[in-house]
């Protein structure tokens, strides 16, 4: 996922562009993450699972579990905030 863009095709078979925010593995759940956002300044973000070893893209997957979601947040609060640091 070097390219920072990501089309979601929903299950109508519509396709949309998203903006990667981060990509990451986790130890605890052993699978990988992206987050994703619409392109422009939107804040809302959106995170699903997917397999890296797929080499067309793969099917991402819903997050439907809480203790998965808040280990996304972390992980997401600590990027931005890495980020902000950078910055200044």
């Amino acid at each position: 996922m070097e390219d920072k863009t990501l089309r979601v095709v929903d299950e109508k078979g519509n396709e949309k562009d998203f903006e990667i925010v981060l990509t990451f593995k986790s130890e605890k759940t052993h699978k990988s993450y992206v987050v994703y956002k619409e392109p422009g300044d939107s804040d809302e973000v959106f995170a699903a699972s997917y397999d890296e070893k797929e080499t067309d893209g793969g099917d991402l997957r819903p997050i439907e579990d809480d203790k998965e979601w808040d280990m996304i947040e972390e992980v997401l609060n600590t990027f931005l905030q890495e980020e902000e640091e950078e910055k200044q």
